[in-house]
């Protein structure tokens, strides 16, 4: 399992590999590399993927630099955080905590 301090041992611009679907993703929703790192500084791990292949990963509730909830998905080993996506949360989708799906 991935824990948070895992991850903000890690935590740097340069030890961020961003897939080509993540840097297109961040690019469409006005996300930076800046937000990813202060989300995963700010944040929590809210749900762990511990089947994703090919290294677990989890979802991250944090904020952005400009204080806006933000969800980060990652995975890791040991020198390098993977970002799969990263989206600002729906709160028609979310529960008013960001942590909770609504209709679960």
């Amino acid at each position: 399992m991935i824990t948070i301090e895992q991850l903000k041992a890690i935590n740097k611009p340069e030890n961020i590999a961003v897939t080509e679907h993540a840097r297109i993703r961040l690019y469409e929703r006005n996300i930076s590399i800046d937000d990813i790192v202060n989300g995963i500084n700010t944040g929590e791990i809210i749900k762990q993927y511990p089947d994703d292949k090919p290294l677990a990963s989890c979802l991250i509730l944090g904020f952005s630099v400009k204080s806006q909830y933000i969800h980060i998905v990652v995975s890791c080993d040991t020198d390098f955080i993977y970002l799969i996506t990263a989206y600002f949360p729906d709160p028609d989708m979310w529960e008013s905590d960001f942590k909770t799906r609504k209709g679960r």
